[in-house]
């Protein structure tokens, strides 16, 4: 199961690796969390391909049960990112949160 991976990278600042939506994704996981019933993991993320096309850096929100191939990467990041509009879209309730 991909939660307690996804809480280990949170804990540790560590970034995180898989395959979403048939893209590669390297991101920095901030918030693992349930929004509108579904489990997700909202994330800045800085490498990788997605079916967006936008450029990256990006943040995003990934539903858990759609990431396949998760590992936990090497790399670390700092902890907590601003945010474009000061605050990320609501969520039923937060599991696990970066902190500083």
């Amino acid at each position: 199961m991909n939660q307690p991976i996804i809480e280990e990278a949170i804990l540790k600042k560590r970034l995180v690796e898989f395959t979403y939506s048939n893209h590669r994704r390297e991101v920095e996981p901030h918030i693992l969390g349930v929004s509108n019933g579904v489990l997700q993991l909202l994330g800045y993320q800085v490498g990788g391909s997605s079916s967006s096309g936008k450029p990256l850096p990006e943040w995003r929100r990934f539903d858990l049960n759609k990431i396949t191939q998760l590992t936990i990467s090497e790399r670390t990041f700092l902890g907590p990112r601003p945010y474009p509009s000061g605050k990320h879209s609501p969520w039923d309730y937060q599991i696990s949160v970066v902190k500083s």
